[in-house]
Parts: structure tokens; sequence; C-alpha cells
């Protein structure tokens, strides 16, 4: 290649090789192909197959280095001088530690609380095992084509879900401030569930559990213990088991409160629980990805354990047979009706969890070349089976605790929700041999299971803001994740009071349900017709070496914009009658829940507004310099 001329110099990160001066290299890439690449990485390595090894620049021309760099060979004097310079002076992006730290935290971040009680519920309330097909249909041509979508965005722009449409729709970046928004919601009342568990473990510390009796200062004159140990025992319709006194009068307190239009005072004991959560929660993302991906070594994996554990247990349990029968026995009949197939797109959506910057967040830590079509398709089928799994953990103890009480499951599985997992499943514990060990090993899991979500929850929030703002806050990461975590804390004061769970069943069926979901469908339409499906797939094919099949370019352009459609409509058309306990939720609360997810959505048209009144030069230019707009061409190339 010819002789190097000596003279090295190092400023802000910058290697230059130089002969006398050296000039500022471009901000973006250019591969042997002659394409650009905005993301900062280098194209040319040997991990894609349009480009070899030996690439290299003849005289005159560019080529692209290893190192995120170019190099250009200059005749100088009758030598070569090889400049090679970093393409950017910013800081480098934090990269995982391992590759697993990635998986698991993906893992723990798709498999949740809703995992343990919603699938399970569902599962059995729309015909059993007959359920499993169009779950299994919603989750290949919906779930996992968004899923992977997001992985491999995050991934190629490295950038936050607010940064990243720069390089996609700039007019489209309201979207980006509307998933912090829902993730802001969604920890507002999320992290109080695992405050109600954290004083469910503090109190399983005994040698008698405290809902296993109806001795207890809380306890009414409606309190009966029914299992069939109990003979003398008469059970009314008024009656209540000691589990659900114990979760509604000790732990939520909900009788001191008439409604939402009056919360009563915040209970100092789950605020003391909650702070405890936050805590766990700052030291565990404060530093970042580096000290996060080692944390759910513990949080992602330990729940398996005792899924696990609970499975031989539950198997072992009088009439746990009666359970899983129930569970899965398929009622073919039901696939017949709407109501099924909606329930389908929406679990199945809300489990893999696109849409909430999660995605885009962690894969834009992860090497260029790192096979995100594999990570996609592994991390979905895990939590997929996670579901299928947790309905046996659930159901093989709601057969033994049909058995005791002489009922049908159908009449003691009749809870949905957080009800299902601190009634019901903390009764059937109870009243099992070595109570206290299960116990405190079940409401260990459920924290750990919600620490996970919280952790990636909002590290899409710190990553979008980080890489929107880097020159303020990348070097301040710690205050501003202390002051995020002091927002949320402060945020979810109103669920901490005695008509808290009042707040969090609000929050979860209208605050942030129908708002994510617009928000992933205006993603999707961005992305495969603004930006344009083709471009997608070269980006693809740029980092993994393989350009998408026909299955997933007909997925991002028609069939997942069709799926989301359907569950938004439905949504409308069939909006959820909302109670908790004996508690109707009146008109004006629909109206207020509206209104907090309206919030969040109006983002999106108010930043397009903003948009255009600021930006300077023509429309097209301005507003769509990286859009594909040809319709189309894009029908086209879906096909070829």
């Amino acid at each position: 290649m010819g002789e190097v001329e000596e003279g090295t110099q190092q400023e802000n990160g910058r290697l230059m090789l130089v002969d006398g001066l050296a000039e500022k290299g471009p901000k973006s890439l250019t591969s042997s192909s002659g394409q650009q690449v905005s993301n900062g990485f280098t194209t040319s390595t040997p991990q894609s197959p349009r480009e070899g090894p030996g690439t290299a620049a003849s005289s005159g021309g560019t080529a692209s280095g290893p190192g995120g760099g170019t190099g250009s060979s200059v005749p100088l004097g009758g030598l070569r001088t090889l400049v090679v310079q970093q393409t950017s002076l910013e800081r480098p992006r934090e990269t995982w530690s391992k590759k697993m730290d990635f998986l698991l935290s993906v893992i723990g971040y798709a498999v949740d609380l809703g995992n343990v009680w919603r699938f399970p519920y569902i599962c059995y309330q729309n015909g059993g095992g007959a359920f499993l097909l169009p779950y299994l249909l919603m989750a290949v041509f919906g779930g996992v084509p968004l899923f992977y979508m997001e992985l491999a965005l995050g991934q190629f722009h490295r950038s936050g879900c607010i940064s990243i449409w720069k390089h996609i729709c700039p007019i489209f970046k309201g979207i980006g401030f509307a998933i912090c928004i829902i993730a802001l919601y969604i920890a507002f009342y999320y992290n109080t569930i695992m405050a109600w568990a954290l004083y469910y473990l503090l109190s399983s510390f005994r040698p008698t559990l405290p809902w296993s009796t109806c001795s207890n200062s809380w306890n009414t004159v409606n309190c009966n213990l029914y299992m069939s140990t109990d003979h003398n025992v008469s059970w009314s319709n008024s009656s209540t088991s000691p589990a659900e006194e114990f979760y509604t009068r000790q732990v939520l307190q909900v009788h001191l409160s008439p409604g939402l239009h009056q919360l009563g005072s915040v209970s100092w004991q789950l605020a003391l629980c909650l702070l405890f959560i936050f805590t766990i929660v700052y030291f565990s993302i404060w530093k970042g990805v580096k000290t996060s991906g080692k944390v759910v070594w513990v949080t992602a994996t330990f729940p398996y354990l005792v899924l696990l554990v609970l499975l031989i247990r539950g198997a072992t349990l009088p009439g746990a047979w009666r359970g899983v029968v129930f569970y899965l026995k398929p009622d073919w009949q039901k696939l017949l009706s709407t109501t099924v197939w909606i329930d389908a797109a929406a679990q199945i959506f809300f489990s893999l969890g696109p849409g909430f910057g999660v995605l885009l967040a962690f894969a834009s830590y992860n090497p260029f070349h790192n096979n995100c079509y594999k990570d996609a398709l592994v991390t979905s089928s895990v939590n997929c089976l996670t579901s299928f799994l947790s309905g046996f953990v659930i159901f093989t103890v709601l057969g033994y605790m049909a058995e005791m009480r002489h009922q049908d499951v159908d009449a003691v599985a009749k809870d949905a929700g957080p009800s299902l997992l601190f009634i019901i499943y903390a009764e059937a514990i109870a009243n099992m041999p070595a109570a206290t060990f299960f116990s405190i090993i079940f409401f260990l899991m459920i924290i750990m299971l919600g620490l996970d979500s919280t952790f990636a929850g909002l590290e899409g929030v710190i990553t979008a803001m980080l890489d929107e703002f880097p020159q303020t806050l990348v070097k301040r990461r710690e205050w501003f994740v202390f002051g995020l975590v002091c927002v949320c804390y402060l945020g979810a004061l109103s669920t901490l009071t005695y008509g808290g769970a009042f707040v969090v069943k609000l929050f979860e069926e209208y605050a942030t349900g129908p708002a994510v979901i617009t928000v992933v469908l205006l993603e999707v339409i961005a992305v495969s017709w603004f930006y344009g499906t083709n471009r997608f797939c070269n980006d693809i094919e740029e980092m993994l070496g393989f350009y998408p099949g026909c299955f997933w370019r007909v997925c991002w352009v028609a069939i997942c914009p069709c799926f989301l459609l359907f569950i938004i409509i439905s949504f409308l058309a069939f909006p959820p009658e909302v109670r908790l306990f004996n508690y109707h939720y009146p008109p004006w609360t629909t109206v207020l829940g509206y209104c907090i997810g309206v919030s969040s959505f109006i983002c999106v048209p108010a930043y397009m507004v903003y948009h255009l009144l600021n930006a300077k030069g023509t429309f097209k230019q301005v507003h769509f310099s990286n859009v594909n707009c040809c319709w189309f061409t894009q029908l086209s190339m879906i096909v070829n």
C-alpha cells in the first residue's frame, strides 16, 4: 500500500495518521458499494457477504475501515499517506458486556406479571386448548414480526425511540415522545403491584400466614374458612375468605375509600414498600446496561426456578389434574366468536411488548452485526412458552382449591388480574404443607418478574432522552435517572391511597393500552410505507448479510397494520366494562381514562404541526427526506 508517514495525533478519541495536515472526516460512512450508512458503523467487514475482507480503495478513492473510520490514499511527493479518521467525535456508545445480558434483559422484559395471571385466565375463558390456535396465529403474523422489526431498527440506527426518527421520517418524531409518556404512566401503577407483593413477602415470615385465619384485627364477622377440613363452617353469599379480607382490608384498605371520587389517605406501609422497590430499580439501572445486564442474571432466571418448583408441587396436590383438564380442554365452538380472536391479538401484543421503546433501546447497545433475527425468534418463543407453562402452575393449584372446596374449577377461577394471585393463589399456598416457604418464593418471584419489566421500561425512556439530549444528559446520567425515579414515585402516590387499586385498574384499562397500540400502528406505517420496506430490508442485509424473506415483508407492509387496526377497532366497538370488587366505574371515569390515554397520543399530531411550522426548505426535502413516497413501488417490492 505504500509507506505511511509518521505523526500520530490523539484528540477527543480520534486517532489520525497524518502528513502535516488532517481534516475532519465525514459524519457518515461510505461503503465499498457506494451506500451511505448513517449510524456510525462500518459496513465493510467479513460478516457482510457483499464485501470481502480485503476491500480497499485504489489511489484517490475511499475505503471503510473496521474501526469506524475512513482511510484515503493520497499521492504526496511520490509517497502515499494513509489518513485514518474516526467518523464522529461523539462519545462511544455503551454496549452489552455479554450477549446473554441482552437476551436475559429482553426475556425479562417480555415475561412479566401478565404471563402469570392474564394468559391462563384468558386461555381457559376462550376455549382452553382451542385458544392456542388463534394465539399462535396472532403471534406468527402479528407479534413476532413487530418484535423483529423493533430489534432491527434499534440495532441498525443505534438510537432510542425519539432520536431514531431523524433517520426514518422526522415528522413522526412525536411517536417517540408519546412512547416516553406512556412508559411513565406504566411506571405510575405497575410498580405498585410489586409493592403489594413485597407487603405479602414481608408478612410471610411468620409461622402462620396472616391470611390463613380469621382471628386478626382486620377480619370481619363474615370471614369464614371453607376448606374441606372445616366441616362446621356454613358458607353464604355474604361470606368472605381470610385471604380476600387480608388483601382488601389490610393490604389495600379499599374499604376506606368509596371510589375514585374520594381516594383517601396514602398507606404509609405501601409507601415504604414502593420506596424500597424504586431504590432497587435505581441502583440497578443508574449506570446503564453494564449494571442492569448483570442484575437480570438473577431477576430473569429466578422466576423460572420458582415456576418449576411450584409446578412440581402443584402437580402433586390432590385435584391438580382437574385444573389441568379445565385449562386445556378445547372448546372449538368458541373459535367462532370474535372476542376470542380479539383477546388473542391483545394478549400476544402486550405480552411481547413492541411499541414501548424498550426493544429499540436494548437493541441499540448491540454490536452492528449481531443476529437480531435469531434473537427475535428465540426470545419471543421463550415468552410464549413461559405463558403456557404459567397456566399449568396456576391451574394445578386451582384444581386443588376446587377439590378442597368441593366446587367446580370455574367457580374458583372466576377472578382475573391481581386477585388471582393475591387472593386465590395466596389462599391455596396457605393451606399447603410448608406454606411459609412456598409463600416466600412465590411472592419473591412476583417481585422479580415486575423488576425486569420496570428496568426495561425506564431504560427505554432513559436511552431516548440521552440520545436526544446527549450534551446535557450523558455526563449526568446518574442524576437524570434519580430524577426520573423520583417522578415515577411521586406519580405513583395516588395508587398507594386507600382507593389506589381503583386508580391502578383505571390506568391499566384506559391510559396505556389503546394509546400504545395506536402509536405502534403509526410506527409500522412510518417504517413500512414512508421509510420504505425495501430500504428497511437493505438495512437488515447490511447488518445480517441476508435479505428478509417475502413473509416478513408482507407482514410489515400489510398484515401487521391490519393486526393492530383490528385490535383498535375491536376496543372501540367493545369497550371493556370496568369494575373492581363491588365498585362499578361511573361514566365520568371512562372519560377520564380516555383523556389520560389521549394525553400521550396527542404528542404525535402536536409534533407534526410544530415540525411543519418551524422547519425550513421545501415540504418534501424537510419532512420526508428519508421517505420512499411511491406507495405503488412498495407493493411491487414486497413480492420481488
